[in-house]
């Protein structure tokens, strides 16, 4: 597929203004939000501290070969300790 070096180039609506302006606004709404809302927030922490732990092992545990592939390592004898 050609593009021509004279097309305008179409940036994503986050560096567009609005999208600038979105986030920005989503980013004060959530600061306040989190503000008037912290003794709820530090109650769940605990909760949420659990909940990821599975979710990371379903998100992370398939990019790195998964269990059981890793080489064995032969175990040190009384020679190696010396």
């Amino acid at each position: 597929m050609n593009h021509d070096d004279n097309e305008p180039h179409v940036h994503s609506f986050w560096r567009r203004p609005a999208g600038m302006a979105l986030a920005t606004a989503a980013l004060i709404a959530g600061f306040y939000m989190l503000r008037e809302h912290w003794g709820h927030v530090l109650g769940y922490w605990p909760y949420l501290l659990l909940l990821a732990c599975p979710l990371m092992h379903l998100m992370h545990g398939h990019g790195h070969g998964g269990h059981g592939r890793h080489p064995q390592t032969p175990g040190r004898t009384q020679d190696d300790k010396q």
